[in-house]
């Protein structure tokens, strides 16, 4: 029962989902933002382990919780790793009452025809069924949108939804995530690209595949709100994209449906100098301020 009941309460989305899934490139400008410099450590070993101490310390925040954190976006190592002797995801879901997910592509390729798709995955399939024995719900995956392109934006969605039902072919939810780049100029008529696309490809499915969208939150409010609707699709989350946290929760509280799954936006603020109870008292702000934006839609 516990794939009904964790879809239930990612359908229902009353909280938001948590990006904790800074990968090697990423890393060490999560950890200078929380205050750990790249003098701390000498080695990728100890600057991912430091990363798994951050993400431990936040998963068991008391405001960490299935309460307003529906679900949870891991990192390969995070996965592999242990909170207090119990593996990553089972921690998240026995303790906190939080859904696993897992991160899985690779990285980008290079630009070609305005957008970014993800690099070849061989080893998709071994991931998976490490995910699925660890406990995973469901997978994350980026491409990146920089023009509208039509012809660029449609290899994208292909490209998202083929891996799509790869990965629902091992019985996990892919959360599929064409990112929309915030900065650009054409970016309303990229997004109205986009939700044709997708739309397209969540026609072709069949009924029993049932997909998640991240999404970057839109010039136009409500933009998603057909793929909100969709019969295919699960949950719509929105990325924050490098919106200030503020400006990112004032345009989520503008869609219908659609809930948060930010990162930068979420760590905003935490520290590993504060004390717990300081780190506690900041985290349960951010998470409740996220969680009032989520829901309010």
């Amino acid at each position: 029962m516990t794939k009904e009941t964790q879809t239930a309460q990612i359908s229902a989305g009353k909280g938001f989902i948590a990006a904790l899934d800074q990968s090697g490139g990423s890393t060490p400008k999560a950890l200078k933002l929380y205050g750990v410099e790249e003098d701390a450590y000498s080695s990728d070993e100890e600057m991912f382990g430091l990363i798994h101490e951050m993400r431990a310390r936040i998963i068991k925040s008391p405001a960490f919780s299935g309460e307003k954190v529906v679900g949870a976006i891991l990192f390969e190592r995070t996965m592999d790793g242990e909170i207090d002797g119990i593996p990553t995801a089972q921690y998240l879901w026995e303790k906190r009452q939080v859904v696993p997910f897992l991160k899985v592509d690779k990285g980008l390729a290079e630009e070609a025809d305005g957008v970014q798709v993800m690099k070849p995955m061989p080893d998709l399939d071994a991931l998976l069924e490490k995910g699925v024995s660890k406990g995973i719900f469901g997978t994350k995956m980026r491409s990146v949108i920089n023009t509208a392109s039509a012809s660029g934006i449609r290899s994208v969605v292909a490209q998202q939804f083929e891996v799509g039902k790869q990965i629902l072919g091992h019985g996990l939810v892919p959360i599929i995530e064409p990112e929309v780049t915030i900065s650009i100029a054409d970016k309303a008529a990229a997004e109205d690209l986009l939700l044709a696309e997708i739309t397209a490809q969540l026609d072709a499915l069949a009924p029993d595949q049932n997909v998640m969208l991240k999404l970057t939150l839109p010039e136009v409010a409500n933009q998603y709100k057909p793929l909100v609707d969709h019969p295919r699709v699960i949950k719509v989350v929105a990325l924050s994209g490098g919106y200030s946290r503020e400006e990112a929760n004032a345009r989520l509280a503008q869609q219908t449906g659609m809930i948060a799954s930010f990162s930068r936006a979420l760590t905003e603020g935490l520290s590993a100098q504060q004390s717990d109870a300081e780190f506690d008292a900041v985290l349960a702000a951010t998470v409740e301020e996220i969680y009032q934006a989520s829901v309010s839609g």
